[in-house]
């Protein structure tokens, strides 16, 4: 017999909690029974551990009662005695309010990821390019002034290009020389003269011989700038570059054709094998077996691939022809597919072996002040275009010789050049 109100006994205690008390004494404040409680989730007992003998538990003193009518350790339980603290949302006492979960990280977002990896590239590839474009832009040697040029024609549809290979020496150590058969003479000569038209019916290629027999008009020297008057002198196309330089050329080529130049390029002896060395040589097809002591050359027939001193080689060969019209043929054809085979993929977008191809043609090659990186461009192209699609190939035609040099048709030149200057499709046929 217990002397605790209501009679409950040690034994009961437990038994009690949260179920208030059937004393007539009322209940404290906190134990109200319109306010119900989240019952609190079942626990696991432990495994009661080994037992040791232990002296008899001496019996706790009664809690005091209090006026307020409730009884601290029998009405109100508040959950601690249970382990239980509210808030945490798992019974163990947690206060994380996860469900007793923790949670893990975030599912990356792969669309902002990949978004954000695009405009990286965006930005370095335009970085790079924009970069590349002002490198090989300063890299020109635009020392061609077509200002000086007088009593011009008028400009036509598309545009012009006059490209000259020149024999120049420049840079050659003499070892380079002797490999390359090229001779030590001094200063520089045309050894190849075309003008290329970019226009909307496909590119056109016309070859001028050097040996075209052509009237030197009246001029404006590049240095002096004395007027020279003309004179009704005829003699070779080639000794007007060599009279002049590029000026003089330029002048004597539009007197004679009637046909307005807008751009000039030249590249010398070692720029020109530089650059097939720089793309790992040049496929062609020979069709016939040929050789030249002078050159060097000594082709058979058939594909192989040319370095840059069997093409240099090709392409100055005089000596294994009957005529400079077949060596001009020669030239066109390999130009043709140097730019066919640079203008690729594989060399536009590999770095190693975009710069050194880039790096040894700028390096040689001699412009006009107004041409641009991206004239340039627009020429290299074009020249592509010749072999495929609507491009034509031809010599300037020709109605004879005389005194060794080769007489112009004047009648299919003008009609060419009228054909040129409209932008129209070209059907006067070559030699």
């Amino acid at each position: 017999m217990s002397d605790r109100p209501g009679g409950w006994t040690d034994d009961d205690r437990n038994d009690r909690y949260g179920r208030g008390s059937d004393s007539a004494q009322a209940e404290g404040a906190r134990v109200m029974r319109h306010v119900q409680r989240r019952p609190a989730p079942p626990q696991q007992r432990p495994a009661p551990p080994q037992q040791r003998p232990t002296a008899p538990r001496q019996r706790q003193p009664e809690a005091p009662q209090y006026s307020g009518g409730y009884d601290d350790s029998a009405g109100y339980d508040g959950g601690y005695n249970t382990g239980h603290v509210y808030g945490g949302g798992n019974g163990h006492g947690g206060g994380r309010g996860d469900g007793g979960y923790v949670q893990g990280r975030p599912a990356p977002d792969w669309r902002r990821r990949i978004k954000i990896g695009t405009l990286t590239l965006v930005v370095v590839v335009l970085a790079v390019s924009i970069g590349t474009y002002f490198w090989a832009d300063s890299k020109l040697k635009r020392e061609v002034d077509l200002s000086k040029v007088i009593e011009r024609p008028h400009e036509g549809d598309g545009t012009n290009y006059l490209i000259v290979g020149s024999d120049s020496r420049a840079g050659m150590t003499a070892e380079d020389k002797k490999r390359l058969h090229t001779g030590s003479a001094e200063g520089k000569r045309t050894d190849s003269m075309m003008i290329l038209h970019d226009g909307s019916n496909g590119p056109t290629l016309v070859s001028l011989p050097r040996d075209s027999n052509v009237e030197i008009p009246s001029y404006k020297g590049s240095d002096s700038g004395k007027l020279y008057p003309g004179r009704g002198r005829f003699t070779k196309l080639n000794a007007a570059y060599a009279e002049d330089g590029p000026e003089l050329l330029v002048r004597t080529v539009e007197f004679n054709t009637g046909l307005h130049i807008d751009h000039y390029v030249e590249i010398g002896f070692g720029g020109f094998a530089k650059i097939v060395d720089a793309i790992g040589g040049v496929e062609l097809d020979i069709p016939k077996a040929f050789k030249d002591k002078y050159s060097g050359a000594d082709f058979q027939a058939g594909k192989q691939t040319l370095d840059g001193q069997q093409a240099l080689a090709f392409v100055r060969t005089r000596h294994a022809f009957t005529s400079d019209l077949d060596r001009t043929k020669n030239q066109q054809k390999f130009l043709a597919a140097l730019a066919s085979q640079t203008a690729t993929p594989s060399t536009i977008l590999n770095p190693f072996k975009l710069y050194p191809t880039m790096g040894a043609g700028l390096d040689t090659l001699v412009v006009d002040k107004d041409m641009s990186l991206w004239d340039l461009g627009q020429m290299f192209f074009a020249m592509k275009g010749v072999t495929g699609g609507d491009g034509t190939s031809m010599n300037m035609p020709i109605s004879g010789s005389t005194s060794g040099n080769l007489v112009w048709d004047k009648a299919k030149v003008k009609q060419l050049v009228e054909q040129l200057n409209n932008d129209e499709k070209v059907t006067v046929s070559g030699n």
